[in-house]
């Protein structure tokens, strides 16, 4: 993905307000860092393949219902 990463659409905020979860919550479940679910949140980190499936896991959803490429 290169430094095309800024047009990955990102949902996970969105989901984990809707599973009422904290980024703290969300980061213990995961196992990750607070700070590091903050940086996915807010694009500035993309999180490895094994991460993002421990997330949807823990929100209970795929990964692309978190993470999308746009269509051209």
């Amino acid at each position: 993905m290169g430094r095309d990463h800024q047009k990955l659409l990102n949902n996970l905020e969105e989901f984990r307000k809707t599973a009422k979860l904290t980024q703290e919550e969300l980061s213990v479940k995961a196992e990750v860092s607070r700070k590091s679910i903050n940086a996915i949140e807010n694009g500035v980190y993309i999180p490895s393949t094994v991460l993002a499936l421990k997330i949807s896991k823990t929100l209970n959803c795929n990964v692309e219902d978190l993470f999308q490429l746009p269509e051209d």
